[in-house]
Order: structure tokens, then sequence, then C-alpha cells
């Protein structure tokens, strides 16, 4: 285990995602030396980095470490992790690695797969690396259940039921998570790290069918190499099942029939993410091209049909 203490500024503080990589900056032994959101309420840091420079304004912030790596100071920046909105992970990829930082930036990566090579080219340029956050590779049913694919002989595709329900409420639509044009809509924001989970498993997409979208709503078939996946992806409340009462989340993976069960396990994932790239074991971009990809087809699909003509899990809408 990489032992050596690295300085990480983080963009995006006070969002939803935040507490985990500040969790993770702590637990594997380095610090957090600045952070920048627009709004102030970021009392999380109390927990983690009380000293930690706070910024409001972008201008502030990039000055901060832009004097910090010219005084070659203590506290200069290493790593920027990235929690702002989707639409401005570029930019601030862009921005970290100008400011000779290496970047860790939350999913997805980028909204458009035309992004990435730019990005590669940045790489080459400055020597910095770009890595994201794709958890569930790191997940243990999911590399157990990658072991078996790879091991088995019969090359037959399985048949896959993916179903994630996470209810949201009113506010959703009206925050940039609503707009598709800062999230990328439901597939994107809620549905990468599933659809990089399931290529990376079981193969490259061989077909790409959207049944729904809707803001809130979204269904189709992805047919894999080695599988066959009918996928519902919603944030409505009354599309919870029966088993899932008392919930605000249900996650369900079938293969041929059979529960894949991965519901626990998911609270580590960041710190785990964090030591697999301090490691040199992180995702890059290449890793995240392919649900990059796949996702983009899906925003840009037109819907036909009902999703209750395709998914068991689902109710008819």
């Amino acid at each position: 285990m990489d032992t050596e203490t690295r300085n990480f500024a983080l963009i995006g503080l006070a969002g939803y995602v935040a507490p985990r990589h500040l969790k993770a900056i702590k637990e594997t032994g380095n610090r957090l030396v600045a952070a920048l959101d627009r709004t102030d309420s970021v009392g999380i840091l109390d927990s983690y980095f009380p000293d930690a420079a706070f910024f409001v304004e972008f201008e502030r912030f990039d000055r901060h470490l832009d004097k910090l790596r010219r005084d070659a100071h203590s506290e200069s920046v290493d790593y920027v992790s990235i929690c702002s909105p989707n639409y401005l992970h570029d930019s601030h990829i862009r921005f970290a690695l100008r400011s000779r930082a290496h970047a860790l930036c939350e999913k997805p990566l980028v909204l458009n797969p035309w992004n990435l090579d730019p990005l590669a080219r940045l790489e080459q340029e400055t020597g910095k690396q770009i890595s994201t956050i794709l958890q569930l590779r790191l997940h243990p049913a999911i590399v157990e259940l990658k072991r078996k694919v790879e091991a088995d002989k019969d090359r037959t595709r399985k048949d896959i039921d993916l179903t994630y329900i996470t209810s949201r409420g009113k506010w959703y639509g009206f925050s940039w998570k609503g707009d598709e044009a800062k999230s990328g809509g439901i597939a994107t924001n809620i549905g990468v790290h599933f659809f990089d989970m399931l290529q990376w498993v079981f193969g490259a997409p061989l077909a790409n069918v959207v049944h729904i979208s809707t803001p809130t709503r979204a269904a189709g078939y992805l047919e894999l190499e080695r599988a066959r996946v009918r996928w519902f992806l919603s944030l409505e409340a009354d599309d919870l099942p029966d088993q899932a009462e008392g919930l605000s989340t249900f996650r369900s993976i079938t293969i041929d029939g059979k529960e894949v069960e991965f519901s626990g396990g998911f609270a580590e994932l960041h710190t785990r993410s964090y030591e697999a790239l301090l490691n040199g074991e992180g995702f890059g971009l290449e890793d995240a091209r392919p649900s990059v990809e796949t996702v983009h087809a899906i925003r840009n699909a037109n819907a036909v049909g009902l999703v209750g003509e395709y998914h068991p899990m689902a109710r008819r809408v």
C-alpha cells in the first residue's frame, strides 16, 4: 500500500457525493488543502479537514492553487477531485491538468465521447493523468461475477434484467440534474455505473435500443457479447416494488433468473477507488469510454414502445 501523503483540492464540496471523497481522502492518509463550491453550505469540512482553504469563487480558488504551485509550498496540490455537475467535468478536468495536478473525476467523466480524445492529448502535453470513479468494478460481488463469467466455457449469452429505482422529489427537476443538457439525463446521471459494469463483465455492445426515455424513467435493451440486457431506471417512488417497502432505493440484477446480491458493500467503494488510484491501478479515459459512448447513444435515441412490455419489475406507465 502506498503511504506517501498527497495534497488534494476538491471542486463541488457541497454536492451529494463530496462526503464520500472527503472520507476517502482521509482514510487513505492524505489531506485536503483547498476546496471550491459556489454555495457555502459546507460544514461537512469540520468532520474531515477543518483547516482546508475554502472558496466560493473559482477565480480565487484558481489563484490560490497557482500560488501554492509557484511558491513550491508544502500544500501544493497533487490531485484535484472533481464532484461538480456533470456538464462541468470536462472544463474542471482541464483546469486540474493545467494547474499541474492529476484529475480524479466523478461519473460520468464527460457527457460526449468526442470530449475524450482532446483530454488524452492534454494528458500527453502536461504529463498528468485523468482518472475516474468506476466503483462497481471494485465491488466484491461484481469482481466475483466477472471471474465466473471469464471462467465459464459456455459462451452462450446470459439473459439479464437490471432494475434501478431511486426515488427523487420535485426538487430534482428544478436542479441541474433535471436538465438533460447539464446532467445527460437519467441514463447518464444514475445509470452510467451500471452500463460500465455490465460491459466490463459481459463485453462490448452489439445492439442498443431505447424503449422509453422521459425525465424520470428510461428503459431499453442492450445486447452485449455475452449477455442480453433488459434495463429499467426510474426516479419515481411509484415504481418501487413491494419488496422495497419502507425504502427509497431498489437495485436488482438477475442473470438467467437468479438474483446477483450486491446491495451491500457500497460504503467503502470510494475509499477503495482512491487506494487503487494511489497504487497506480485507477481507471482512466479508455476505461470510461465504453460507458460514455453507451449513455450518449441512449440519450440521443428515439424512444419507442412501453417499459412494461420489456421489463417485468416495472409498472406500466
